[in-house]
């Protein structure tokens, strides 16, 4: 569309923006001379041709008779500018059986969400659990207490030497959250396929302890993310140090604090005639396992004879272990 120069461009034409949602025509608002009289009607293209000039009177005619009168072209009356005011929204005709869709209300700015309230069921998100670090202590500074310290500790002895006994009452009457992890309790957990070291040692046996000793180093590494020390026993040989300690130091980590319980021979084989179950074996095992368990004497290792202790003593016994262990951590 062409528009005749000097008249105002009317804006563009854009959704709700038409004359139909409250815009007047651009030539239609007062110009900035406004004074109060209606403004013709601009022209938005080629007007009427005006009439040709009247043609002059012929001499000698008389001047009385009435001129005809000049053409003009008939008065519109101007356009009244309409209100700035939307008309009212008339939403589409449903077809039957559709019930009409709800009125929205105006968009409004999305609120800023409320944080979410705090769970109140006692769930604890667990931190990562990550490997326990060797106990550091400054030269200026005293060895903490291993009784209120967060320790991971790997009890070592023969069947019989009462490991799983010390571990269970040392984890029971610590003043701060102590667990107990014991490795025969997790490789039972498998029912059925079970394979039973007395039935003879054998490929399915070494990996089911190899995997026991994994899941056993994986709940210890929860239990310290989340500030609850733990304890372990196992055998461990020290002619098997990839399987043995090398395997739990890297499943818990290097700040583990390994310690040996080695009664003597009579000793262990009075207590293994006690059990019951798979946990007994026969006498020549007994002596075989606790003939390699003397090998750790000369590894740097602290070693409890505990032939003539109880529970109790013990358990206290191996706290002042564990103190020097903390001062002084063994290289192994």
């Amino acid at each position: 569309m062409q528009h005749a120069v000097g008249s105002p461009l009317p804006p563009p034409h854009q959704p709700g923006h038409g004359p139909a949602a409250g815009w007047p025509p651009a030539a239609h608002h007062p110009g900035p001379h406004y004074s109060g009289a209606p403004h013709p009607a601009p022209h938005h293209g080629p007007g009427p041709v005006p009439p040709p000039p009247a043609a002059p009177h012929p001499p000698g005619a008389p001047t009385g008779l009435p001129r005809p009168p000049a053409h003009q072209p008939p008065q519109v009356p101007p356009a009244q500018p309409p209100a700035h005011q939307a008309p009212p929204r008339i939403p589409p005709a449903q077809p039957p059986g559709h019930p009409a869709p709800p009125q929205l209300p105006h968009a409004q700015p999305a609120a800023t969400p409320a944080p979410p309230a705090p769970d109140a069921t006692g769930h604890l998100r667990l931190p990562p659990g990550a490997p326990v670090a060797v106990p550091s202590t400054p030269a200026a500074q005293a060895a903490p207490d291993p009784t209120t310290t967060t320790l991971a500790v790997l009890l070592i002895g023969p069947a019989g030497a009462g490991k799983t006994s010390v571990a269970k009452h040392w984890a029971e009457h610590r003043p701060v959250p102590t667990a107990h992890i014991s490795l025969d309790d997790v490789r039972e957990w498998v029912r059925s396929g079970f394979a039973d070291p007395q039935s003879g040692w054998n490929d399915h046996s070494e990996a089911q302890y190899r995997l026991a000793r994994r899941t056993c180093g994986f709940a210890a590494r929860n239990f310290l993310a989340n500030g609850i020390s733990c304890i372990l026993d196992d055998a461990v040989f020290p002619d098997r140090p990839v399987v043995g300690l090398g395997g739990w130091k890297r499943h818990v980590g290097p700040g583990l604090l390994p310690v040996v319980l080695l009664p003597g021979l009579d000793v262990v084989l009075e207590r293994n005639a006690e059990r019951t179950g798979n946990r007994r074996l026969t006498d020549e095992e007994v002596a075989r396992i606790h003939g390699r368990m003397a090998g750790w004497y000369g590894s740097g290792l602290p070693i409890i004879d505990n032939s003539q202790l109880d529970i109790p003593t013990t358990a206290r016994l191996l706290d002042e272990v564990l103190a020097r262990a903390i001062a002084s951590p063994p290289s192994w």
